[in-house]
């Protein structure tokens, strides 16, 4: 790497050197944690690990032929402090059986999660944000994206290249997929056994920091996806000596829960709340998205997502820190605001319903947890007005779901038309654009984008990309059969899959050319149709930056009311303590329907549609306005 003219002018000048080194101390940052290697002032490294199941415990440092043993006390936490190891020493434990297992708190995994971990000096990067402050959640515009498929490259600093993109689209934050390590070289990351280390696959520790450092430069937040819900099923070692990790007392769709409640719980909490901690100390994360938290089950008086929210809250950090849940039973109350507006513990939630109803609107689609929203106009006009559809209803499986959310804030919600998810649980992983018209699309985006609720892009859907996203991972042969058998199962319910035929035409996860396929693919740029859609974007979010943010601290609970016109069209008003009023006059569907009279005064902010007189509402129609105070 060539030196830097700068660099040139500290070696010859001693003063501005030291000068130099004492500024730059104050710009770097370490989470210091319980456990792990952990460097120590005097240059020595101390290895911790919580192994109650075991005896004793070595230290195997590759290089050295002996192994150092570890001293356990009567916790069960096993300890050496050595001088023969620091940074860039490789190390594993050795379990009495003599198994090898890497560090469960690893910072990073070079041969993958199998192999030995590396002892990593979080203070040897330099951080060049020190003036960043962060973003304010009223001007969220997010973009969900995974590391791999978002570049050619696939890898933190490759993802640097498209930062100036997504500033000129007008996104504000960042939402990354899981990069906690995986096993192989390919995942949607929701399978990852060590939550610690950035995946090797992505590069290395500093890579991932110098992507957040280039995006706050940018004016870009960045939140990460963390999932504390369940561990993959390849690499995870904890159970050979930590047996307690799970607990038969609760269940989850991946088998017996974590144990957040049980014996030696305490422990369990302390491994997921600095994981909290460490990537919003350590990388100057601004906020976590915590994935299915639904599925975190916890008896204990105090629960562990209300512990983890608590810890960073209380954070030596003046920047915002944004808490993002994904939660199928719709729980409002973690998304309380105190008085002075701010959240006392999640900030919000993605929100399933709001998809669910302008995707059934736009395809007509009915299959599997569609039922409950296609041709709902009364949740259409929920959704867009309060966030859930579901408020304590029972859905078609007779189950309640959901709390009365309408006290919230629309900032509380987070609303798309695509996410990993919903794209990517299709047989095919195709977006929108692939099953519904483009004035459908049209629609349904021009709604959401100008909502008082946060809008999330999925990568690629602000050029109209051709790509799919398809579910694709890198197990070893036995599991990866079984996961490619399994998902071609998953589909055996639907009437276009019941051939079995057709079932095998449904990508294999486990093949090269699936993750391929969700590359997107960057040329598509050049081309007029999708040029002319990232346009429109442009001008959409260009709108809500001028119209809609600078509203957004005026709209509070029970601000909002709606009112259906017709079959998948509704009129939504949302009430501002300036006297204002914003409306939005949407038709979802292939007739007119009725327009409700609109005061003169009322100014349009954005028409999408076909234009017609001022008393019917054309189909696939939005029609955004603003009436002044008093009218």
């Amino acid at each position: 790497m060539p030196v830097t003219p700068v660099e040139l002018a500290l070696d010859s000048n001693p003063q501005l050197l030291a000068a130099s080194a004492e500024a730059s101390d104050a710009h770097r940052s370490q989470h210091r944690m319980p456990f792990g290697a952990e460097l120590q002032p005097d240059g020595s490294v101390c290895f911790r690990l919580w192994a109650p199941a075991a005896d004793s415990i070595q230290l195997l440092l590759e290089g050295r032929e002996d192994n150092l043993p570890m001293q356990r006390d009567a916790e069960g936490w096993h300890e050496r402090q050595t001088t023969a190891a620091g940074p860039g020493s490789l190390y594993r434990f050795v379990l009495p059986d003599g198994t090898r297992v890497p560090d469960p708190a690893s910072r990073f995994q070079p041969q993958d999660v199998h192999g030995p971990s590396e002892v990593i000096d979080p203070r040897s990067y330099i951080w060049r944000d020190r003036s960043w402050g962060g973003r304010p959640w009223n001007e969220a515009v997010l973009y969900e994206l995974h590391l791999g498929a978002f570049t050619p490259e696939g890898t933190f600093l490759g993802a640097i290249a498209q930062l100036d993109h997504l500033v000129e689209l007008g996104v504000t934050v960042l939402e990354i997929m899981p990069v906690a390590d995986f096993p192989g070289r390919r995942s949607w990351g929701y399978d990852g056994v060590l939550l610690y280390a950035p995946a090797a696959a992505y590069g290395r520790p500093e890579d991932f920091k110098a992507l957040v450092d280039a995006a706050h430069a940018r004016g870009l937040a960045v939140l990460l996806d963390v999932v504390y819900n369940h561990f993959g099923p390849d690499g995870n070692y904890i159970g050979n000596y930590f047996p307690d990790l799970f607990t038969k007392q609760h269940k989850t769709n991946w088998g017996d829960a974590i144990n957040y409640d049980g014996p030696h719980s305490e422990e369990v909490r302390d491994l997921v709340i600095h994981n909290a901690l460490y990537w919003i100390e350590e990388f100057h994360l601004d906020g976590l998205r915590l994935d299915a938290v639904h599925a975190i089950v916890d008896d204990s008086r105090i629960h562990v997502l209300e512990e983890l929210a608590r810890r960073v809250r209380a954070l030596p950090i003046e920047r915002p820190i944004h808490l993002i849940l994904e939660n199928d039973r719709n729980q409002a109350t973690r998304l309380e605001r105190a008085d002075s507006g701010l959240p006392t513990h999640y900030t919000a939630q993605w929100n399933d319903d709001m998809h669910h109803v302008l995707h059934t609107a736009a395809t007509e689609e009915s299959v599997g947890y569609y039922r409950d929203y296609q041709g709902d106009s009364d949740k259409l006009g929920r959704a867009l007005a309060e966030g859930f559809c579901f408020q304590g209803e029972t859905t078609s499986k007779g189950e309640s779901r959901g709390e009365r959310c309408d006290f919230l804030p629309p900032v509380a919600f987070v609303a798309f038309i695509q996410n990993h998810d919903q794209i990517g649980n299709r047989a095919f992983g195709e977006r929108i654009n692939h099953i519904a018209q483009p004035r459908a699309v049209r629609a349904i985006a021009a709604a959401y984008l100008l909502l008082p609720q946060i809008p999330m892009l999925f990568m690629g859907e602000e050029w109209c990309t051709c790509q799919p996203f398809p579910y694709f991972c890198d197990f070893n042969q036995e599991l990866g059969d079984k996961v490619t058998a399994g998902r071609r199962a998953e589909f055996a319910g639907f009437p276009e899959f019941q051939d079995p035929a057709k079932r095998e035409r449904i990508p294999d996860p486990q093949a090269e050319s699936t993750f391929l396929s969700a590359k997107l693919d960057w040329t598509e740029l050049a081309r007029p149709e999708h040029a002319g859609w990232l346009a429109w974007y442009k001008d959409l979010l260009r709108l809500r930056r001028q119209e809609i943010v600078p509203r957004l601290p005026h709209i509070g609970g029970h601000a909002s009311s709606y009112d259906v016109l017709g079959p998948c069209a509704v009129a939504v008003h949302w009430k501002l303590d300036t006297g204002e009023v914003l409306r939005l006059s949407a038709n979802f569907s292939g007739h007119a329907c009725p327009l409700p009279p609109n005061s003169d005064s009322v100014r349009t902010l954005w028409y999408e549609g076909d234009r017609s007189d001022y008393e019917i509402l054309p189909p696939w129609t939005v029609h955004w306005t603003l009436s002044p105070p008093g009218r």
